[in-house]
């Protein structure tokens, strides 16, 4: 039988007007205090003990990690408002920068990529080593009907060319590179940044119960006073 959610568990957010369960619901209390002190502000019929749907505590939420930001940095930059999108709605923003950006790449960058790795590699040099002995050994044993005599000057032409579209190649792998380095400086701006607020966040909300402790303790020995008072 399929489970239906009873008409006494829905109710409507004051904030948004949208109908939500208890289930999707957050109580004003649990919050943090900046946070309860703002919507209290702007909607001051509600108490500590009304609930509210979870897009409306989404949506303060990130005004808040805005604010925050905004004392601290100034403008907002465009990673900062996905950062504080990100800590509203518990997203991630931790991303593979690699294959997202190897995901985007053209089939010449593809193969510029596998030519400047092959040129900078072992197997490079000692072929190319190997060709050039074996192009001199070549030339010297056939003496005069060398096709390339000394001081071999088709040799030197030969690589010539080979420097001169060599080093583009590896200009333009370095260039990607360099992008690809960006990416995860950012991702990683993104992610020290959402850790930064997260742990301020934490000391706020564990304050924030301690100070609510305090507060119970104290009404329970003002009521134990209270007792001892009229036993007597």
């Amino acid at each position: 039988m399929t489970s239906r959610t009873s008409p006494s568990t829905i109710s409507t957010c004051p904030i948004t007007g949208e109908s939500f369960s208890q289930r999707d619901s957050v109580i004003l209390d649990h919050l943090r205090p900046a946070i309860v002190e703002r919507i209290l502000k702007e909607y001051p019929s509600l108490t500590s003990e009304s609930r509210i749907s979870r897009a409306a505590t989404d949506r303060y939420r990130m005004l808040y990690v805005e604010d925050l930001l905004r004392q601290e940095r100034g403008e907002l930059t465009r990673l900062d408002q996905e950062v504080a999108c990100s800590l509203a709605e518990g997203a991630t923003v931790t991303a593979n920068t690699e294959e997202a950006y190897d995901e985007r790449r053209t089939l010449g960058e593809r193969l510029s990529d596998g030519l400047a790795t092959f040129g900078g590699s072992w197997t490079f040099l000692i072929a190319f080593g190997i060709v050039l002995t074996g192009w001199i050994g070549l030339n010297a044993l056939r003496g005069g009907d060398a096709f390339d005599p000394y001081p071999y000057i088709l040799l030197n032409l030969v690589l010539s060319c080979l420097a001169a579209v060599q080093a583009p190649i590896i200009m333009m792998s370095q260039k990607r590179q360099e992008a690809k380095d960006r990416l995860r400086s950012l991702n990683d701006y993104q992610i020290n940044l959402k850790a930064e607020l997260e742990i301020q966040h934490l000391h706020e909300k564990v304050d924030h119960l301690i100070s609510r402790q305090w507060e119970r303790l104290a009404e329970i020995q003002e009521m134990q006073i209270e007792l001892l008072q009229e036993r007597r």
